[in-house]
């Protein structure tokens, strides 16, 4: 037993030791901990995150060998070690990292082509992911220097030199330097065509948008005025344009090769002239090898899989292309899109076509199989809208002509859109941008759900506007609009303009959809003051003061005209996919003229428009009117259209009681068409209008038509071009010696010449005179046409050149008789007093012989005078004040610039003869019939707010 024990003593001894021996061997293999050291910027926790072995994990060379790879493909460090320290608890990891320095800045040294906006916006472009606060990466350093060396070559720099240099910022940053050598800039040489035999060089060189010279098109002369930058990357796309110009004359089977390139030096290496000779410089001449092959026409056209339509002169129609007519790239391509359109109508929207060509060598002919690949026929299951935070979607909704539950149309779509576009209460929505229209295809059923994502505009404008205008004068405004008041659709409009030639205030409210129904209502009150003063513009418009003597601001028209009333309107469209709209509108106002100067009073006056004359004629002038009409709408935007046209057809009758009998027919018909792939537009107006009383009556003076200033003409002052006219009259004028003496009737006494406290003059010898005052009348016919090529800079920026043309003349000259009492007065007054009686009483007067006409006598060499205004305009849109600003400069090639005598002539046989007849007759005829300069200005330059058209 005791042996027994002492054996089972000796087993458990060694147990114990064995197994306390196994423990040890096992602590020794376990990790206990993990210690990151050299990190700076990266925080602890970060690193261990990336390393996937924890502790109390066994030591395993393959799985550290797997963590070291983590870090490493982090890229935030430039040397990694894993050490490994025996501890009583296991291994201690040591992970020593050295961290890759961060760059505090980067500075671009030597680009003068390029910006550091245009580098960095290429960096962006090639994902080079260099920046500030980055880490330093040499492979990305080396990225971005190919990035900028591209970038210069496309500007024409081919022989830049980009050098890199790293400068250190401790503690742990660094900072680069990009030095750049631009080089000479590489400019388009020559461009030779090789094989060109059927198609001139400057066609196929026009042909190249990117590479051709600068110059202007079809000019011949004058079409490689600069040569443009060299840049490789677009040799290839004009090489392609240059195949398809052969293709779309019927070489259908042309080769371009290659283009061959040679480098030369061009300029003046030594002294040269600045503007006058180009300094150093590189230019490379292309070659284009060019195998023309034959000429061929279109064989026929044919269509297979077309079932749902089955009719195929109606596909055929839609290629702009006849049978046997030369074949052309182009109209081919136009030809498909109008296929694709015309299945969209259809509802086919994955509609697609596959042309196969089939070539005849003999007949030298092409012939198209056009394969149809349908698709399936859809239904607009639902139209939704996003965006729209403030307009309600019934407001959407009500210009959508594609309806729900209907097949879907692609051109109601584009309708619906341009609708919209109209309202001007979103940015512009255009057909073909798929961030506008969302659309979610269920093909087994065939539906489709549109979703039509908008972006508001501010509806709302509330702010202070000032400036100068050619009819307000210098002026300051306050005004409220809306045009989609509590996202309701309706417009609200509250104006208050104050200006030294003109008061205004206006409130307008218009309700585009009464009833629920697309009938239109819009009411407006207003009451304006204006100030025409043509004396005052003509020293506003040259910047300075000008002194003018009193007989020629008498000669300048100068009143006021005041009118207070009301107008509303209705219009309604012919149906709802229509842009045409019929309308009436009724105004009523009641207007006062007030006459300054005496050419104003003698036209405004003595003029016969109501029956009677004199002052009374000028108060309570009230008009009722009212304008039937209908236009047409397809412009693309309310503001600043692109595309589109508007005509506008009515008649405005007045008679409808007031004071006023007028008719006056009017016409007006603007068009846009987009240019430069709808970036810049063309735009023409036209406008005619005539009006002419009826009843005995006819229209007031300020109704008739006067041109001028930024609504028509822009290049001539306000309300400035019109008709010259003569109005004749009865004065007097007091027999004065060389020394300016007043001569008496009776010698023995004194003549006493009168003023405002005597009155008539005593004892004077007076000769009557017949005097002409010029007038101004205005026209009853206005022609206007305006040309406008817009080009966009930027934004709300644009300029435009333009030419503005126009005539007011006068068709019926009844329509301007003088009033009978100021007929009567010239007609029956004997002019002159060459001798007295006995009773120091005039004789060997006469009355006019012949008698003047009771027309106006109007200049004949300005009754048709056509003027034409050419310029520069800068238009910015300023969406805070909602309003567009402009400045232009404006010459006038056609213009008034001629002299004019009285018709009337003053002659020497009405004055006494001897030295005080011929004084006084030569100041007769300096003072009331002088030789009138009419002379429109040659040139100007303005600052409005506002638009022609």
């Amino acid at each position: 037993m005791i042996r027994r024990s002492a054996r089972w003593t000796r087993t458990l001894a060694l147990l114990t030791l064995l197994l306390s021996a196994s423990l040890t061997w096992a602590q020794t293999d376990v990790i206990s901990e993990i210690i990151p050291q050299g990190n700076r910027r990266i925080p602890a926790e970060t690193i261990k995150a990336r390393i996937f072995t924890k502790p109390g994990d066994i030591y395993d060379a393959a799985s550290l060998e797997r963590d070291f790879n983590s870090l490493w493909n982090t890229g935030y460090f430039e040397d990694i070690k894993f050490l490994r320290e025996q501890t009583p608890k296991g291994w201690r990891i040591i992970v020593q990292v050295k961290e890759k320095p961060t760059i505090r800045e980067i500075i671009y040294v030597g680009n003068s082509s390029v910006s550091q906006s245009d580098i960095l916006d290429r960096f962006k472009q090639d994902k080079v992911g260099l920046s500030v606060e980055s880490q330093y990466d040499p492979t990305r350093i080396k990225k971005a220097e190919v990035s900028i060396k591209n970038l210069l070559s496309e500007h024409g720099r081919q022989f830049s030199t980009i050098r890199t240099e790293v400068r250190q910022i401790p503690p742990a940053a660094v900072g680069l330097s990009f030095v750049i050598k631009e080089g000479p800039k590489v400019k388009v040489g020559k461009i030779k065509f090789e094989g060109a035999k059927n198609v001139k060089p400057r066609i196929l060189r026009a042909a190249m948008k990117n590479l051709k010279p600068i110059g202007i098109p079809h000019s011949i002369f004058l079409e490689n005025i600069f040569s443009k930058t060299y840049d490789a990357t677009k040799l290839e796309e004009d090489t392609e344009r240059v195949r398809a110009e052969y293709q779309n004359r019927g070489y259908f089977k042309v080769i371009v090769n290659e283009p061959k390139t040679q480098m030369h030096d061009t300029g003046h290496k030594g002294f040269h002239i600045p503007l006058l000779q180009s300094g150093p410089g590189k230019a490379v001449d292309l070659t284009m090898p060019i195998e023309e092959g034959d000429k061929y026409r279109l064989g026929k056209i044919t269509f297979k899989n077309n079932k749902a339509i089955t009719n195929v002169n109606i596909l055929r129609a839609q290629f702009p292309i006849k049978d046997g007519d030369i074949f052309s790239r182009e109209k081919i391509a136009k030809g498909l899109e109008n296929l694709r359109k015309a299945y969209g109508t259809a509802g086919y929207i994955n509609f697609t076509s596959i042309p196969g060509q089939t070539f005849d060598d003999e007949k030298m002919l092409i012939s198209l199989e056009i394969d149809v690949d349908e698709g399936k026929q859809f239904y607009v299951r639902r139209i939704e809208f996003q965006g729209n935070t403030t307009t309600r979607d019934k407001v959407i909704r009500r210009e959508m002509v594609l309806e729900e539950g209907g097949v879907y149309n692609s051109r109601l779509w584009e309708l619906s859109l341009q609708r919209l576009n109209q309202l001007s209460y979103f940015d512009q929505l255009k057909p073909e941008d798929p961030n506008i229209t969302d659309k979610r295809l269920d093909e087994k059923n065939g539906l489709v759900d549109l979703t039509l994502k908008v972006h508001e505009k501010g509806k709302n404008s509330i702010g202070l506007n000032g400036g100068v205008s050619g009819l307000e004068g210098a002026f300051v405004g306050l005004n409220y609009s809306t045009n989609n008041f509590l996202g309701l659709g309706e417009t609200v409009q509250v104006q208050i303009s104050l200006g030294n030639l003109a008061r205004s205030a206006l409130f307008g409210f218009t309700q585009p959809y009464m009833f629920d129904r697309p009938l239109q209502l819009g009411v407006s009150v207003f009451a304006n003051k204006t100030s025409f003063n043509q004396a005052r513009q003509i020293s506003i418009f040259s910047g300075q003061n000008l002194n003018l003597s009193n007989a020629i601001l008498q000669n300048l028209q100068n009143y006021s005209q005041s009118s207070a009333g009301l107008t509303t309107s209705l219009s309604y469209p012919l149906h709802s996919r229509s842009f045409k709209r019929l309308g009436v509108t009724y105004s009523l106002d009641r207007s006062t003229l007030l006459a300054l100067s005496t050419a104003s009073k003698s036209l405004f006056e003595f003029i016969a428009f109501r029956g009677i004359s004199g002052p009374n004629a000028l108060s309570g002038i009230i008009t009722s009117k009212i304008f039937p009409n209908f236009s047409i709408n397809s412009l693309d935007s309310g503001l600043f259209p692109h595309s589109g046209q508007q005509m506008t057809v009515g008649a405005e009758i007045a008679g409808i009681g007031g004071t006023v009998r007028s008719v006056r027919p009017i016409i007006q018909y603007t068009h846009w068409t987009p240019v430069q792939r709808r970036r810049n537009t063309i735009g023409f107006r036209v406008q005619g209008s005539f009006i002419s009383g009826f009843g005995g009556l006819v229209p007031p003076p300020f109704q008739r038509f006067y041109m001028g200033g930024e609504n028509d003409i822009r290049g001539f002052d306000t309300r400035s071009v019109s008709p010259v006219a003569f109005l004749p009259s009865a004065n007097s004028i007091i027999l004065r010696d060389r020394s300016n003496v007043p001569q008496p009737a009776n010698p023995n006494y004194p003549c006493v010449p009168g003023n405002a406290t005597l009155g008539v003059p005593t004892n004077c010898w007076t000769v009557p005179i017949p005097v002409d005052q010029i007038v101004f009348p205005g026209g009853d016919l206005s022609l206007v046409t305006n040309l406008e090529y817009r080009i966009t800079i930027a934004g709300p920026v644009a300029i435009a050149p333009f030419v503005d043309t126009g005539m007011d003349p006068i068709i019926r000259r009844s329509q301007l008789q003088i009033a009978a009492q100021q007929y009567s007065a010239v007609i029956s007054t004997p002019f002159g007093c060459p001798q007295l009686d006995a009773g120091y009483n005039c004789t060997g007067q006469a009355v006019l012989n012949p008698s003047p006409s009771r027309d106006l006598q109007v200049l004949e060499s300005t009754v048709w005078r056509p003027r034409m205004s050419t310029g520069l305009e800068l238009q910015v849109f300023l969406p805070v004040v909602n309003a567009p600003f402009r400045f232009y400069w404006a010459y006038n090639p056609v213009r008034l610039d001629d002299q004019a005598n009285s018709p009337i002539p003053i002659t020497r046989s009405m004055f006494p003869p001897g030295a005080a007849g011929d004084y006084t007759y030569s100041q007769a005829k300096f003072t009331f019939s002088p030789n009138f300069l009419l002379r429109e200005p040659r040139k100007t330059f303005r600052f409005t707010v506002a638009t022609t058209f």
